[in-house]
């Protein structure tokens, strides 16, 4: 476990350990049953890893609880993300316990509870200058963009409030945030865009990047 991973200020670490062990501990049953449910439907492996960029961009292998299946077509192609979600992923999509195992992150510092969220590490070279700063804290589990308005946003917005999240850090913002983030969980909202499973890949942005959205 870092205790002070690089360039994050004491009081946020304070806050994401703060939270993150007791939080870990209490909800143990839930990632029990979580872990036994996605074991029934889904099979093996439990858990969805794959290498996404963290601080400054240096990649962590992150970790959620599968929501898809392996179903594939007849030449042995898997579906589209669309087509393999089940009824129980996207439940803990919409719930949001499938990033439950993320807190494993926080713990290790390689994330905290607020930041923008880690994308694929193939976004990396399609990103503009301005947009790359989202980079410049550690990712989140939720974060500015997730609370207003998830992955119903396009990309450009989102990067814009991911970017202003960096220039307005606050410890007042981060505890607004976490709030916030309950309620929208609650409500389920911008859990998709139309058409996905999530949200469209992301192939970079044609046009003019504006001022940071604020809100």
């Amino acid at each position: 476990m870092n205790l002070l991973p690089p360039g994050v200020p004491i009081t946020k670490r304070a806050l994401d350990l703060l939270l993150t062990i007791p939080g870990l501990i209490l909800i143990s049953p839930v990632l029990l049953i979580v872990a036994i449910l996605v074991r029934i439907y889904h099979g093996r492996p439990v858990f969805f890893q794959q290498q996404r960029p963290g601080y400054r961009g240096q990649p962590f292998e992150v970790t959620k609880f599968r929501t898809m299946n392996n179903a594939r077509d007849s030449a042995g192609i898997l579906l589209p993300d669309a087509s393999r979600l089940t009824p129980l992923g996207r439940f803990l999509r919409t719930t949001s316990l499938d990033e439950l195992p993320e807190l494993v992150h926080v713990l290790r510092g390689e994330m905290s509870l607020v930041g923008p969220r880690p994308l694929l590490m193939q976004y990396l070279e399609r990103y503009s200058p301005e947009q790359s700063r989202r980079h410049d804290v550690l990712p989140g589990i939720t974060g500015w963009a997730q609370i207003n308005g998830r992955n119903a946003l396009t990309w450009e917005d989102k990067f814009r409030l991911d970017v202003w999240y960096v220039d307005h850090w606050s410890l007042g913002l981060d505890i607004k945030i976490l709030l916030l983030t309950l309620w929208k969980v609650l409500k389920r909202e911008g859990i998709s865009q139309p058409g996905h499973a999530t949200a469209e890949e992301f192939m970079g942005s044609s046009q003019t990047e504006e001022n940071p959205v604020s809100h």
